[in-house]
């Protein structure tokens, strides 16, 4: 899954060093940064299948780490990157400003908090230990649990944690939970027999959108090339849901990943991808976690809270609904 916020330094580290490089905004070829995540693996699909050259689209699709791809957006190295709404905003407040033109999808179940055995409800965690990666999305996702369980976060003791290293602390027997993403939440509940989810994204939907992030100035350049993307989507989407086409689909995403079908379509049951007609929902302002707009103020009030940055953003100059708008 994505870390949500923990790259402040590196991507103004990044931006710093390039100041003066005049990048890839306004190259005719699109440069794309995408990585391990269902909802952004799915663009695969379109690869393989040969559907970008089919929709006339000239797009050069690079592989990253999430780290690494969010670092090369800040330094101007491509024109766009898939991101969590969260990390538009980190982007933006460190350097590089990009619009979210799609929502991909949302998280639906991947992210999740694991209890030790025993534990049933999230109420029962009052004066226990949690181990969360402070400052990253499952931290996020741990004070949205704990508000809808009438607790809040004193009411808990955070064990600073690697997202990675979550599976052996929750083994350890040092915390009574974790909250973490796959497949690093799904390690925990096979290294611990009797563990249990006890709250995950599923219960929080539209918390975490997954997003396509592009520069402002390839958006200015190359209008169309990125239209014609948007609509492609749901081509993609339409093929992997498909219970016909499915199996493809999968092994497609499973190869680009390293892993086998049957172990990605438990990840993509996590993820609820969106359609463009979906999106031309999401991307109606509102206040709510079904509103992309009401997400990212809550993603916003987050960072600042825990001074990911110090001041904050204005959302609407983040997010562009025209592309979504002019899809048929």
């Amino acid at each position: 899954m994505r870390p949500f916020s923990s790259l402040k330094n590196t991507l103004l580290a990044g931006v710093l060093a390039v100041c003066a490089t005049t990048g890839a905004a306004s190259a005719a070829t699109l440069h794309i940064g995408y990585s391990d995540w269902p909802g952004w693996v799915a663009w695969q699909v379109a690869i393989d299948k040969g559907w970008l050259k089919e929709a006339g689209i000239d797009a050069d699709f690079q592989w990253f780490d999430y780290s690494a791809s969010l670092d090369a957006f800040a330094a101007h190295k491509i024109d766009a990157v898939t991101a969590t709404n969260g990390d538009a905003l980190v982007t933006g407040a460190n350097g590089h400003k990009g619009e979210m033109i799609l929502t991909t999808d949302y998280s639906d179940g991947n992210d999740m908090i694991v209890a030790q055995p025993g534990i049933t409800s999230v109420k029962e965690l009052k004066g226990k230990s949690i181990a969360v990666e402070e400052g990253l999305v499952d931290h996020l996702l741990l004070l949205k649990a704990l508000e809808k369980a009438g607790l809040d976060e004193k009411d808990v003791k955070l064990v600073n944690t690697k997202t990675n290293e979550t599976p052996q602390v929750l083994a350890s027997g040092e915390v009574a939970a974790i909250a973490a993403w796959q497949p690093n939440s799904g390690q925990a509940l096979h290294m611990v027999p009797g563990s249990r989810t006890i709250f995950s994204s599923h219960e929080a939907p539209g918390l975490i959108y997954d997003t396509l992030l592009v520069d402002p100035q390839s958006l200015k350049d190359n209008r169309e090339q990125w239209q014609k993307l948007v609509t492609l989507w749901d081509r993609v989407v339409a093929y992997i849901q498909d219970p016909k086409t499915q199996p493809d689909a999968l092994k497609i995403m499973a190869t680009r990943t390293g892993v086998t079908p049957e172990h990605y379509k438990r990840f993509l049951k996590g993820t609820h991808l969106l359609t463009l007609s979906d999106d031309k929902k999401v991307f109606e302002k509102g206040d709510g976690l079904t509103s992309l707009y009401g997400s990212t103020v809550v993603s916003d009030s987050f960072n600042v809270r825990y001074e990911v940055y110090k001041t904050k953003q204005n959302i609407s100059s983040y997010i562009d609904p025209s592309f979504i708008s002019a899809s048929k």
